[in-house]
């Protein structure tokens, strides 16, 4: 398990696991007073949190499911990535698709957040790639089964 830098000016608890093998922990808003969300609006809402990853991770940050499916307010930019030398505040764009507007609280939980290792790519230039079963079948190339 790697070990993370974590500067926690929140004024809550470190995020932690809810069970032994979820993958993701949730951050919390980390307002002075309740945000609503107007339908349809977007913000960027600060975690109080700033984190020092080690080399080959990043920070996936992604919707609550509860939180979608109950109210319609999700992450925007899903999954967001916090790089390894990012020192900045974690800041979460949310956003509400429902029809009504929604409070948030200082400390709800707004978002989960997952570390993963990544591969960087070195790219090969080549004039043709071999060809596969499903080639260039993209969107729906498979149909309705």
């Amino acid at each position: 398990m790697p070990k993370v830098k974590i500067q926690n000016n929140s004024g809550f608890a470190l995020p932690d696991y809810a069970t032994a093998l979820s993958a993701g922990f949730d951050l919390r808003a980390a307002i002075a007073s309740p945000v609503t969300l107007a339908a349809g609006e977007r913000r960027l809402l600060p975690t109080g949190l700033r984190i020092a990853l080690p080399e080959g991770y990043e920070l996936q940050i992604r919707p609550r499911s509860g939180l979608a499916l109950k109210s319609g307010v999700t992450v925007l930019n899903s999954p967001g990535t916090i790089d390894a030398d990012y020192r900045g505040e974690i800041g979460i764009i949310l956003i509400n698709h429902s029809a009504e507007s929604f409070t948030i609280n200082p400390g709800d939980r707004i978002c989960q957040a997952v570390l993963a290792r990544y591969e960087k790519v070195e790219w090969e230039a080549v004039d043709t790639l071999e060809s596969t079963e499903r080639g260039e079948g993209g969107f729906g190339h498979s149909g309705v089964k």
